[in-house]
């Protein structure tokens, strides 16, 4: 899952220009959801991505938002007390990059190697 959600970080990063780094010039990669709660796996997400990982308080964000989209519409709070609030990050917990940068290389190397030979394996016929 790591390695695939880097793929796509990757294609969207080219989309974004550079658009996508915060105001230290790192990319930071906000998550939530049950699998959050995983730490190995938002460590190696980290290691993989080369990036920090943050994980809110509150992993379940789905209904948060709801309630967000409302207060918004109601005009309760703006944009800039959800989005821009330093509140949020003090409660997250951020995984940083961990591994060595050349144990780090190797497995994206093998990755790539993996995904390559599986091209032509699929039988488009069928």
């Amino acid at each position: 899952m790591c390695f695939q959600v880097r793929d796509v970080l990757d294609s969207m990063h080219k989309d974004a220009k550079g658009k996508e780094k915060n105001k230290n010039g790192e990319f930071l990669l906000r998550v939530d959801g049950g699998a959050t709660v995983n730490n190995l796996l938002m460590q190696t997400q980290a290691d993989i991505l080369g990036s920090p990982v943050v994980r809110p308080a509150y992993i379940e964000t789905t209904a948060l938002g709801a309630a967000y989209a409302a207060g918004l519409a109601a005009g309760i709070w703006t944009e800039d007390d959800i989005f821009n609030s330093d509140e949020k990050i003090k409660d997250a917990r951020i995984f940083h990059l961990a591994i060595a940068m050349e144990l780090r290389k190797k497995k994206l190397k093998s990755w790539a190697k993996a995904i390559e030979r599986t091209f032509g394996l699929a039988d488009l016929s069928l």
